[in-house]
Order: C-alpha cells, then structure tokens, then sequence
C-alpha cells in the first residue's frame, strides 16, 4: 500500500485524533498511555527513546517498545531524538513494525538535549535567533514540511522557556504555522482541563491538541472531568500491575497524581519517598484517600480553604511558579517555599539538609562563600596559579594551542615536547618547535588535535 501524506495519514493512520498525550521521558510508558486511552486520550507517544542507543541495544529496544504486543496501545507514534539521519532511519526500521509513526523530536529544551546536540538544539543548525519570530518560526516549519514531514507539533514556547521560566506557550506562532502549511498541526501548551483543549482547537486551528503536565496531573483531563485522585491512582497502580514498568516511574506518577494532597500530609510525602515496592507506594496512596476521605466527611459542603479551585483530593492543574519575583502573585502552590530574601531562615532543601547532616558546621549563608576572581573567558573561577588567569578547561585549551606550559594547573605541554625531542636523538637539540602545517604528518598539533576532536 502506498505510504499515506498529509491529512489522509492523520485521518486514517492517526484515526483523525484531536486528544494527544505527549512523549514525556519515564513517565509515558505503557500503563500511563492505557490509563490516558481509558479517559478520553485518542493518540500516545512513546517516551523519547535515543536513537542511537535504539539501534545498537537490543535490550533497550525490548525494555522501550518490543514488549508484549498490546492492541489497546494504538494508535501510537514512536519519538527518537537522533542528530544523525542515517542513525534515525535504521532506528525507524527498527521501529515500524511496533508503532503507526516515527517522531523526531525538535522540541526538547533540556540541557541533556544541549550536552546531546538534539532536541531543541538542532535548530542551532539553521541559524535560528535566541528568540523566534514568527516569521521564522514559520520558515522553519516550512522547512520541515518541505523535507518529508507528514505531521507537525508546535510547542508554542522558544527552548528558553523552561522549568520555572516556562511562562504561557504562544497560540499566535501555533495558528502562523497551521496557517502557513499543507500538513496537520497539533497544539502543544497551556492545556489544563477540556475547556482550553476546545478553545485552542477553536483559535488556532489545529488538527489536534496535545498535553504533558496537565495530563499528568489529570488523566481524565481529555473526559472533562475532575475525579478523586485515589480512582485515577487505584486504576494506573492495577495497569502496572499487569505491564509492570520502572518504580521510579510509578513514584514519580504518584507524586503528581497526589501532588496537592502531599502538600497538605507531608509526613506521607516522605514515605512516599522511601518505600522501595509497589505495594509499598500502593500501601502510602491507600493511606493519602483515608486521610481525604476523613476530610470530605468533615467538609461537607464547604468550599476549599485555599487557593485551589477544587480540594486538594481531587485531580486538578498544578500551575509552575514563575520567578522568584512572580512567584508570590502566581496564585499556585510551589514544590518548596522559596526563600523570601538572602539570608532567610526558611526551611532548607531536603539536599541542603543532607549536606548538614553530614557536616552540622556548614553553612548556606550567601554572604558568607569564599570570593573567588574569575576566568578572562567563561567566568567560571580562576586558578590561583594559573600563568593565563583562566580557569582549567580554558587554561588547558590556551597551553594546548600554544604548546605553553601552567605548573598552577599542572599542565605542561612544552616540557614534555621538549623531552619527546630530546628522546629523539641529540641531533634535535631543544630547539623550539616548529609549527607543523595542517597537512604535515606527524605534526604534534595534528595529533593531539585530532584527539581532542
């Protein structure tokens, strides 16, 4: 049969989907994807799987997508961040018999996907600024479109957006890219309930609308509905049960699913921390619904004390906190107290609070850091004995090219050229190196040059 272009592809493939539910790396695994499918969630993505490590680990391949066949699971697409096209098509071979679409992901902003050289960080290649226009933006989907792509994803947010900072996605640059391509576009960002699935699909124009967080906080976000978290915790603890995964997994997905919850039981946030089985999580969620069924009995009627629209035992958005200087109006509840001002005597993190049990004499006093001068060129500290004034990654590179030495840093390049020489014969000498051309053989820049590479 011939390969399937454009809308035909989304509309018979794809089933037409309009709920997605996004690729999220150890937390859109099998049990997950079959519990969003249960609620309303038309199309999955696979965690994002490395490429390379696909093509060349059989086991990877086993643990990640070869596991029992599962005909509940479909439609599914596979996304693989990759940075070599030969490497990606032999990882898409491999996977094509296990999925409906191959993805390549274009999105992921994390500094992995920096150190990786994938992700968001391939637009690098195409010269992009550090903030998109739109008009770039949509040359740059164009671009895509022109080179094979059937099915496109906009996130709505530059790669800076993340964390903390990750601010509202841009439904203006989603609808210029729908607007300005032949291929379906699916929405991503700004979804935390059924209301905001509809109004992007109205505004933007897309064929779909995809969700992250808000479906990890609320699998039943694609029903329209809000449940008590322990229905939603109870089910996805059985689909493990049956397709077991990862209890980090599993720990992680709680902790989401009872997030509101753990802010108000902390003691059973610990424990849910600790416990090393799955009934032992299953044990703590037990647990958390007796405590909320305790409360619901004792609030009848009332409305919820704090800021949430519902109470904290039923599924709902978790919205980021902004900066530190947003953070107070934000209106959402924060996975720690900030620190109001340096020197606050608040709560310290739990990895703070590690670090003081180890050594009770440390302190976390800003003011109170040893001062260091910094590099000439990264700004990171200097060595105090460095010859170049730079720390060691910029010294090295420095006494490299310049076949200079740095006792401070112990590097020492010239010496031990010298000594290679004198090695060579007396005929030598310890004369001064000559500098070998880029096509001399044998010279040292050649050598170790290409080691460094």
């Amino acid at each position: 049969m011939a390969k399937l272009q454009g809308f035909e592809f989304w509309s018979r493939t794809l089933g037409g989907a309009r709920h997605v539910v996004a690729p999220m790396v150890d937390q859109s695994e099998l049990a997950w994807r079959l519990l969003s499918r249960r609620h309303g969630a038309q199309l999955c993505y696979t965690p994002m799987l490395h490429a390379q490590v696909f093509v060349r680990d059989a086991n990877y391949r086993k643990e990640n997508l070869y596991c029992e066949v599962c005909p509940e699971d479909r439609p599914l697409i596979v996304q693989f961040c990759a940075n070599d096209p030969e490497v990606f098509v032999q990882a898409a071979l491999l996977a094509q018999d296990h999925c409906d679409a191959i993805d390549l992901n274009l999105g992921c902003p994390q500094m992995i996907a920096k150190r990786g050289h994938y992700g968001a960080f391939l637009q690098e290649e195409w010269d992009l600024l550090q903030r998109m226009k739109i008009e770039k933006t949509v040359r740059y989907a164009q671009m895509l479109e022109k080179a094979g792509c059937q099915l496109l994803t906009v996130h709505g947010r530059t790669k800076e957006q993340r964390g903390p900072l990750s601010g509202a996605a841009s439904w203006e640059h989603i609808k210029a890219v729908r607007k300005a391509v032949a291929i379906p576009v699916f929405a991503n960002g700004n979804i935390q309930c059924l209301q905001d699935v509809e109004r992007c699909l109205r505004d933007t124009g897309v064929q779909g609308v995809m969700s992250a967080e808000g479906n990890l906080h609320n699998p039943a976000l694609f029903e329209g509905r809000s449940p008590a978290v322990w229905e939603l915790a109870e089910e996805y603890l059985d689909l493990v049960r049956q397709h077991p995964c990862p209890l980090s997994y599993v720990r992680a997905h709680l902790f989401k699913l009872w997030h509101h919850t753990l802010q108000v039981h902390q003691q059973l946030r610990e424990e849910l921390a600790k416990v090393k089985t799955l009934e032992g999580i299953a044990a703590v969620s037990w647990e958390l619904k007796l405590r909320c069924q305790e409360e619901m009995a004792r609030q009848q009627g009332e409305k919820p004390a704090s800021d949430l629209p519902f109470f904290h035992w039923i599924c709902q958005p978790y919205v980021r906190p902004g900066p530190r200087e947003g953070s107070r109006n934000a209106g959402a509840c924060s996975k720690r107290a900030l620190e109001e001002e340096e020197g606050s005597t608040e709560v310290l993190s739990k990895n703070k609070q590690k670090k003081q049990l180890r050594n009770p004499h440390k302190t976390f006093d800003p003011s109170l850091k040893p001062k260091y001068a910094k590099c000439d060129q990264c700004g990171n500290p200097k060595g105090n004995r460095c010859v170049f004034n730079l720390c060691r990654g910029c010294c090295k590179k420095r006494a490299f090219k310049e076949t200079a030495d740095c006792p401070g840093h112990g590097l020492l390049f010239k010496t031990k050229l010298e000594k290679s020489l004198a090695c060579k014969g007396p005929q030598l000498g310890l004369q001064e190196p000559q500098q070998a051309g880029p096509g001399a053989p044998g010279g040292f820049s050649e050598v170790v040059g290409s080691a460094l590479a």
